[in-house]
């Protein structure tokens, strides 16, 4: 026991918590492409249960679409990149708060919805071309 406690240790690093390797903004978007529909679909029922139910699976799908843009920003994005697409910090800003409480998780504002949809696009331009390098 006392053997273990004094080893020598191994450093290792890794881009995120599971190297698994497997990133895509796709998975923003369709969270995103969810909200937006929820959104319509909300506009023309009357009915309070599914507006409630509806609502509450906006804001779910929010925090997943904000999740989804942390991981690109904090696990695949690296310093090499902050530095040949300086507004990628900016990007990533503007599109979390347009799927926060400011955004669509607090409104049900279609224009809101497109909005966020456009900077997911922007984002995934910028990912994929980092791919190609």
């Amino acid at each position: 026991m006392f053997a273990n406690l004094f080893a020598p240790t191994v450093d290792v690093s890794a881009h995120c918590d599971l190297p698994c390797g497997v990133y895509d903004p796709a998975q923003a978007r369709i969270e995103a492409e969810s909200i937006k529909g929820i959104i319509t679909k909300v506009a023309d029922n009357d009915d309070p249960d599914f507006r409630t139910r509806a609502i509450i699976i906006k804001e779910q799908r929010a925090e997943l679409v904000k999740h989804h843009l942390w991981v690109l920003w904090t696990d695949y994005f690296k310093p090499p990149h902050f530095e040949k697409y300086p507004q990628l910090h900016t990007l990533f800003n503007e599109a979390t708060k347009l799927a926060g409480a400011t955004g669509v998780k607090g409104e049900m504002d279609a224009a809101k919805a497109d909005e966020l949809l456009a900077k997911i696009d922007e984002i995934a331009e910028i990912f994929w071309e980092t791919k190609k390098s």
